[in-house]
């Protein structure tokens, strides 16, 4: 586990400090809490001087203590994330050895810290990792109380305290996915009379302590707070009728699938896991831990499988299948080694054939420069399009001429899997299960720093930190900033200049709900409004998507000077 641990901190941590913090959802939150510690308000969310109301506050509060260690910064923004996924594999590790044996809480850490989908879900400031952290200490306590005598009664507090903790990290969703999966596993096995005897009146007491200050705070502080968080935020989202509707909801065979790559390499251990269920169920205690798990597993992915959702809404059913996978996989190396051999043979193949594939792309556009901006290469859309409501639209955009700018990442990915999965079934072969394990985490660590190294190629696409340093150079004594629409699609300039952004029709998504309190600044303009303030006497910089530059120019109808662009992206201003 030390091993595993040192990996991740290379891998995560040593990866937080670059790219810039992204537009859209990534700026947006950690401006949210960089005004919560400007403002010294850590009740009620600001986004631009505006009440932001529909996020929980508890990674925010840890994001703003960052800020006050290491500086307003994106390693500031990405550490308490990064510190939760060493915590998830820590705690697969702690889960799977009381579970099962330290050989499956191993394998357990080993899926967690180096699946894809661990890496993917951890670029931008969301909830998901902190959320699951404290899913999984909560279930972790349950049944450590449930199955263990006397003085073990006490980790049900544990449990309600985490549960508390979920709820103040992803409103009640935290309780749903906490609450759910015990009332389950008691229902199934029969047990649903001993109910009262997990302390609900003093660990009650625990979770209301801890979980509804804030929520009462925040009711009493903005009016309408109540309807709008838990109606608007959490059932109408449920059902697909929130507004506005800047969301949507992955197809069902696609959600399903494509945690065959969320997953991945060890998704490939899945089949060792589907066996019939037994009932009655065996009053065994390893039995009981399986359904268990699967019961928690099961809960989050049909949730969301029937609620709006995007790709990493699943990331809290991760801990229980990579505890279910760390325990046959350990149960594999004495049982059924020749699955595992043909499980490193297939990843063997898939590592070539991917390797070939990239060098074949890459062969066809030798002859195509590397762009000075990535997004000459790109199949770009606006940013309010409907496929950037999920979060990796982006992909979309990619085309094969795309690989000119990408070459060295991409060889190095293709190197890494190819060379780490031909040596892992090599060792595997050998029946040297151990350096198997370690040469597929390390293959995917390779792959996750190349995927980095792409990130970063990325950065003008995904950020506008180099079209916020433009306006830093150029600042002037009461100089504006002025979004040709929604204040996400630049949100990133409002983080990286801390000046407000007034917003030319984007009094919507984010901005909309929080627009209406009568504190809330004047920073939405019409056309009219933009023409007052371009023949004035103060400077005036306007930031618009390339794409929609030309209606904009169009309607305002007064002469522009182009400061600069950058990834699909343009500046102008007024002087």
């Amino acid at each position: 586990i030390i091993l595993l641990l040192i990996f991740g901190a290379i891998v995560y941590i040593g990866t937080a400090f670059e790219p810039a913090i992204g537009d859209d959802a990534d700026a947006t939150h950690a401006e949210a809490a960089k005004e919560m510690l400007l403002r010294h308000d850590g009740v009620t969310l600001y986004v631009n001087g505006i009440r932001y109301l529909e996020k929980a506050p508890f990674l925010y509060w840890l994001v703003a203590l960052s800020y006050k260690c290491f500086g307003i910064n994106q390693f500031a923004v990405r550490f308490p994330s990064m510190v939760a996924v060493l915590l998830l594999a820590w705690l697969a590790y702690t889960f799977g050895c009381w579970a099962y044996s330290r050989l499956a809480g191993f394998y357990a850490a080993a899926v967690m810290i180096s699946c894809i989908g661990m890496f993917l879900f951890t670029r931008i400031m969301i909830p998901e990792a902190l959320l699951t952290v404290c899913l999984t200490v909560a279930h972790l306590c349950f049944l450590q109380a449930y199955f263990g005598t006397g003085t073990r009664k006490r980790f049900y507090y544990g449990f309600y305290a985490a549960a508390a903790f979920a709820v103040l990290t992803k409103g009640l969703i935290g309780l749903v996915f906490t609450a759910g999966p015990v009332i389950l596993f008691l229902l199934v096995t029969g047990k649903l009379s001993t109910l009262p005897q997990i302390r609900l009146v003093s660990g009650g007491a625990v979770f209301l302590a801890i979980a509804v200050p804030w929520h009462l705070l925040a009711g009493f502080r903005n009016e309408g707070f109540f309807w709008f968080y838990f109606v608007n935020e959490h059932y109408l989202r449920f059902i697909g009728q929130r507004l506005p509707k800047d969301y949507n909801k992955l197809p069902f065979f696609s959600f399903w699938l494509l945690h065959l790559v969320w997953l991945f390499p060890w998704s490939f251990g899945l089949p060792l896991l589907f066996k019939l269920p037994r009932f009655p169920v065996p009053q065994n205690q390893q039995t009981q831990i399986n359904l268990y798990l699967w019961l928690w597993a099961g809960m989050v992915l049909i949730f969301f499988n029937i609620s709006t959702s995007q790709e990493y809404y699943t990331f809290p059913a991760y801990p229980p299948l990579a505890i279910l996978l760390g325990s046959a996989f350990a149960s594999a190396e004495g049982k059924n080694q020749r699955y595992f051999l043909w499980m490193n043979g297939i990843l063997a193949a898939i590592g070539l054939l991917f390797a070939l594939g990239i060098g074949l792309v890459i062969w066809n556009n030798q002859n195509v420069p590397p762009a000075s901006d990535i997004s000459a290469h790109l199949n770009q859309s606006p940013a309010d399009a409907e496929k950037y409501t999920f979060s990796l639209g982006h992909i979309l955009d990619l085309t094969p001429q795309t690989f000119a700018s990408l070459s060295g990442p991409a060889i190095g990915a293709a190197l890494a899997l190819a060379c780490g999965f031909a040596l892992a079934f090599w060792f595997r072969w050998r029946q040297n299960h151990f350096r198997a394990t370690i040469a597929m985490v390390s293959a995917m660590g390779l792959l996750f720093i190349c995927a980095h190294f792409a990130h970063v190629q990325f950065e003008p696409i995904l950020s506008s930190r180099a079209l916020a340093k433009e306006i830093n150079q150029r600042w002037e004594p009461n100089a504006k900033i002025v979004f040709n629409g929604e204040y996400e699609t630049g949100s990133s300039i409002g983080f990286y200049t801390n000046k407000q952004i007034l917003l030319l029709n984007g009094q919507v998504t984010g901005m909309e709900f929080g627009s209406h309190y009568l504190d809330a600044p004047k920073i939405f303009l019409n056309y009219e409004d933009v023409r007052r303030l371009w023949v004035g006497s103060e400077r005036v910089f306007l930031f618009t998507e390339d794409i929609k530059k030309e209606a904009l120019l169009k309607n305002l109808n007064l002469p522009t000077i182009p400061v600069a662009t950058s990834g699909g992206k343009s500046l102008l201003t007024n002087r």
